[in-house]
């Protein structure tokens, strides 16, 4: 489901800054994701801290989850929505399931390892005991830009 780009464009835009800090930081690939709350506050923040921590786990969305869970001492996100800059993997759509988040929002697709609808699509299997919202394409080509950017400088 693509949705309008407002919806989700502030928060869509503090992932962003949290992508650029990112490779700033630690030049990693700048992913950036946040928690909201039921009344749109940011609740989580995440950043791709690979390369930084030498942790293969330590996607955006792993990290903003466990920031969003230790701050309101749950690991049920059950009115949340987590909005990342580029589709979840298969490990990041699984900690998604397992934390109850019903909504995620993303901007770019990841051909090559998505789980929320161009390689896999996890989060709305109908198979798992929770399905997940998915609404993709907010601030796109901005996501798209910062990587695309990366790895150009990168090979």
């Amino acid at each position: 489901m693509k949705a309008p780009q407002n919806d989700f464009t502030n928060a869509m835009e503090a992932a962003l800054s949290i992508a650029q800090a990112v490779w700033d930081k630690s030049n990693d690939v700048p992913i950036g994701a946040v928690v909201l709350n039921a009344d749109g506050e940011i609740i989580g923040k995440g950043g791709n801290e690979r390369e930084l921590k030498s942790d293969p786990t330590a996607h955006a969305e792993i990290i903003a989850l466990r920031d969003a869970a230790e701050k309101i001492g749950s690991w049920r996100l059950e009115d949340c929505t987590l909005i990342v800059t580029l589709e979840p993997c298969a490990m990041c759509a699984g900690a998604i399931l397992q934390s109850r988040i019903p909504r995620v929002v993303f901007g770019a697709w990841d051909e090559k390892a998505g789980a929320a609808g161009s390689l896999w699509d996890l989060l709305r299997d109908r198979r798992s005991l929770h399905q997940v919202e998915v609404i993709s394409g907010v601030l796109e080509h901005r996501s798209q830009e910062l990587l695309k950017k990366f790895f150009e400088g990168v090979r």
